[in-house]
């Protein structure tokens, strides 16, 4: 009140010319105003009106934007079953829905009011809403009978009173009942009274006495005017019978009865017993007792036995209903007089009506990601009973990152700590309001909350670092890994999707390489891998979810290229390309002369770059050994001039891989102090189609004895079987018995030492290109006990023919047994092609250790240091053919293998540089040619 003074003084001193008229538009503004400010709007209608009258405008009212109303999802929440009103959201007016009958709707209540709440989301926000229903006049008063009869003793004196039945209007206020208007009479007027709860009602009082003998009866009109305009009123007929005079009337012993009555008392409860008495004799003084002034509806809950006077209940009584009742008794006996009392029964509450819990408004979903305070539900809780009985108390039963508070007549459930759907999707949530009656009551209302997925969760890999191993030579579009990340987000935020970044292979982009599959992780190869090429790279895998923003994670894949045995030996001395190589061997040489060295590199690593050499076709029996693994070609025995002049050496290089993949270099060895003709190197190639031929024919010859062989055998066995069955034919016919035979006689060990015929016997005719003229290999004894494992192990090779010493293998065997494998065969440090290890020889395994890369390069040093000294022994002027074979030829003419050597599995080239200063060739002359050889053997 002070601020609508203050705003009326100010209004007054700056605006004194104002007519009324705008001061009291002004002041209703004001309170409209006051009320928006409070949070509740106020609106008053007339009742009855029809379906789509404007009640206000909510938008205009409020401050809202029309045009969010619909986005919003503005709506109106009521407890009652019937919208009365409704919300436009295209314009925000809010209008008449259903037709109101106050009376309908809150009876006899003074103030009808209709309160809902306008509920907006996007923010939550709700605003309480009353709406008075005015009252019209459309009831019209009315009487329960249309006729009465009122019995008069004529002796009655003037002033007795008479109470009249009430009328009954609906409406309230001024459009109630109002007065009570009588027909025109001599005898009565019309006293108008009013009860404590505003119901009129009326007395005849007589005003002049009744004399029977006139007049026996009278009848008067009572009209029932309300005060609505037009007036509504409704009549009766009051018909008065004059009866002969009852000199007593009947008396109660109270003019006015009160008692309580609990309400839901069961029916027949016994509330009160009145009593009334007449001192007249016979039929005057029998009294019985009857209702006067009650409505219909307390007929239906209240009785009284008009003998004994008892009033007990015939219905169900309710306090929430009403809170009491009045109720007028009458007494009257034979004669017609009558008494009147009242009777107040005041109705106690019980604690019958549990709290009722109903819910204005319920979010669908609440995100995870909402702030502590967040508005989730609003809560309304009613209880009928009063006092202590509608005391209501509202919580919140479990752990549950909720709570209530108090919103005037409603409850906030709200959040009040951070969410996770990850660890709770949804929260079921029991409200429980309980009142403060005795026993309390309570009720319950369980409410589902869904929390709503936010992208708060990253994609995880199960691990950071993926390792695989790939074969090299792998087939294009092969799967070499799976990875898998995971998000504990829900539908499309845990949607994850794969792609690969990383920097460059090789200068060529990741891509080109690999791929992936967006929807599995699935990583294929987009082409072969070469082991030789590279020999691991790095893959970077990014997860990403179908977030928004979307959320990623990374990891690594580090792929592995596993070496395979794909590359074949390389000889790089000495070099075929075409021409016939050809290697002077001096006729003075003694054994364990280094002929020449096969130089050979394989671009595989590992076991897959081991190299073994070996003869690929049988040497000169006895003359030339081959390292098989240095490759050294050296004499086994000296030198002696029966010796053929030329020797083809096929040489075959193999290495560890599985399957091994080999190469053959075919060399010349010619043995000659001085440099033959150019004719005789020519020799060769005519020799290799000669040896060829010749060994054709050699098959076919040794085809044609072995069948020869075998067929004279067949015969001298069937032959010799005929004749022995002949004998014995003649010996059963005749009976005679002939001495043994002198040559009949077979020695015990006629057989072999394998227990076979005498005849069996091996053979091996191995024939090389070089073999045309006079070398046949040696045949080999059949040995039952030798082991096949050692004949046939390519490894062991030499050791078959010839052993460390140069002893020929063959003919010791003829003498003895096969001996047990010797390990020998393993090379010492200082024959390892390079430093592979210090053990000795008997410390060493059946094969030496993967080299290093380090190791590699000293044996390609090392073997070309051994075959420039080797080509250094030679007496240049029998070397004519070629310009390395001139005399002015030094090691500057050979190849020197230390430079450029390539490593394989390396991206390094090294470079060796000669030790000795040019100029100072270390080649000796052609006499100490066999001096020079000794020492370069030494």
């Amino acid at each position: 009140m002070h601020f609508l003074r203050c705003i009326g003084m100010d209004i007054t001193a700056k605006r004194g010319q104002w007519t009324l008229k705008r001061q009291v538009q002004f002041f209703i503004f004001i309170l409209s105003l006051i009320d928006t400010v409070c949070g509740m709007l106020r609106y008053s209608i007339p009742e009855e009106m029809k379906h789509g009258s404007f009640v206000g405008n909510i938008a205009l009212d409020l401050t809202l934007d029309t045009q969010k109303l619909a986005a919003r999802n503005a709506r109106i929440v009521s407890e009652r079953k019937v919208e009365y009103c409704k919300l436009n959201i295209n314009t925000g007016v809010l209008f008449v829905n259903e037709i109101i009958d106050r009376e309908e709707l809150c009876g006899q209540i003074s103030k009808c009011t209709l309160e809902f709440q306008v509920v907006l989301d996007d923010p939550f926000m709700f605003y309480d809403v009353l709406v008075e229903i005015q009252d019209i006049n459309d009831n019209t008063p009315s009487f329960r009978k249309h006729e009465t009869e009122l019995e008069i003793i004529e002796s009655t004196m003037p002033g007795a009173r008479f109470p009249l039945e009430s009328a009954h209007d609906s409406d309230i206020g001024s459009n109630s009942l109002q007065t009570y208007e009588l027909s025109q009479n001599e005898h009565f007027i019309l006293d108008i009274q009013t009860r404590a709860h505003e119901i009129s009602f009326c007395e005849l009082v007589l005003q002049k006495p009744l004399d029977r003998e006139q007049q026996t009866e009278l009848v008067l009109i009572l009209s029932a005017v309300d005060g609505g305009i037009p007036h509504r009123s409704g009549t009766i007929n009051i018909h008065v019978i004059v009866i002969d005079a009852n000199d007593n009337s009947p008396v109660f012993g109270q003019a006015t009865y009160k008692t309580t009555l609990v309400e839901n008392a069961p029916i027949g409860t016994l509330i009160l017993t009145v009593n009334a008495t007449d001192i007249d004799e016979r039929s005057f003084g029998k009294v019985t007792y009857f209702f006067n002034h009650i409505s219909d509806e307390d007929r239906r809950l209240f009785a009284i036995d008009s003998i004994t006077a008892e009033i007990t209940t015939i219905g169900q009584i309710d306090f929430e209903k009403a809170k009491g009742y009045d109720i007028g008794i009458q007494a009257k006996d034979s004669g017609g007089q009558a008494a009147y009392c009242k009777l107040h029964i005041e109705i106690q509450d019980v604690n019958d009506n549990p709290p009722v819990i109903s819910l204005r408004t319920l979010s669908d979903s609440v995100p995870e990601d909402s702030l502590p305070g967040t508005v989730v539900a609003l809560i309304h809780i009613h209880d009928d009973d009063s006092a202590d009985n509608g005391r209501v108390r509202c919580s919140i039963s479990g752990n549950v990152p909720f709570k209530l508070i108090t919103a005037g007549k409603n409850y906030k459930l709200i959040t009040n700590s951070a969410l996770d759907r990850e660890k709770h999707s949804e929260y079921n949530i029991t409200i429980t309001a309980s009142d403060e009656g005795t026993p309390p009551l309570s009720s319950k209302k369980y409410i589902n909350v869904i929390i709503s997925d936010v992208n708060d969760c990253p994609p995880t890999f199960e691990k950071t670092l993926y390792t695989t191993y790939v074969m090299e030579n792998n087939v294009q579009g092969k799967q070499i890994i799976s990875v898998k990340a995971t998000d504990f987000d829900k539908g499309k935020n845990a949607q994850v999707s794969y792609s690969l970044y990383g920097d460059n292979v090789q200068d060529k982009p990741l891509s080109s390489y690999v791929s992936i599959n967006a929807e599995n992780g699935a990583i294929f190869a987009l082409r072969p891998f070469d082991y030789e090429e590279f020999r691991e790279f790095e893959i970077h895998v990014k997860a990403q979810d179908g977030g928004s923003p979307p959320l990623t994670s990374n990891a690594t894949v580090k792929v592995f290229i596993v070496d395979q045995n794909d590359n074949f030996p390389r000889i790089l001395y000495p070099k075929s390309d075409g021409s016939v190589v050809f290697e002077m061997l001096p006729q003075s040489a003694k054994a364990g002369y280094l002929v020449t060295k096969v130089v050979a590199v394989d671009a595989d690593s590992g076991q897959n770059a081991w190299l073994s050499y070996q003869p690929s076709k049988t040497m000169e029996p006895g003359l030339f050994s081959i390292g098989l693994h240095n490759g050294e070609i050296k004499t086994l025995r000296d030198v002696t001039d029966k010796e053929p002049p030329k020797h083809k050496l096929v040489v075959l290089v193999k290495d560890n891989g599985q399957p091994s993949n080999t190469a053959t270099v075919t060399l010349n060895v010619v043995i000659s102090d001085s440099m033959p003709d150019v004719s005789e190197f020519n020799d060769f190639s005519d020799e290799v189609d000669q040896n060829t031929n010749l060994t054709l024919y050699l098959v076919i010859s040794l085809s044609a004895v072995s069948s020869l062989f075998l067929v004279s055998i067949i015969a001298l066995v069937s032959l010799k079987f005929c004749k022995t069955k002949h004998s014995r034919f003649l010996l059963e016919t005749t009976g005679v018995s002939y001495p043994a035979l002198p040559g009949s006689y077979f020695p015990p060990n006629y057989a072999d030492v394998g227990g076979t015929a005498t005849l069996q016997q091996r053979y091996e005719v191995c024939l090389t290109t070089d073999s045309g003229k006079n070398e046949f290999k040696y045949i080999t004894p059949y040995i039952e006990n030798a082991s096949r494992n050692n004949i046939n192990d390519p490894h062991n090779f030499d050791t078959m023919l010839y052993d460390t010493d140069g002893h020929d293998l063959n003919k010791e065997n003829d003498i003895i047994q096969q001996k047990p494998a010797n390990t020998e065969w393993r090379f010492s440090q200082g024959q390892r092609p390079g430093p592979s290890g210090s053990q000795r020889p008997e410390e060493a395994g059946p094969w030496p250790n993967p080299p290093t890369e380090a190791e590699q390069l000293q044996a390609l040093m090392a073997a070309a240091n051994e075959v420039s000294a080797a080509t250094a022994t030679l007496d240049a002027g029998t070397m004519g053919l070629s310009t390395r074979y001139s005399p002015q030829f030094t090691l500057q003419h050979v190849p020197d293998y230390r430079q450029n050597v390539y490593i394989p599995g390396s991206t390094s080239t090294l470079t060796g540089t000669n030790s000795q200063p040019e100029g100072k060739n270390p080649q000796p002359s052609s006499g100490n040619k066999k001096k020079s050889g000794k020492k370069e053997k030494k």
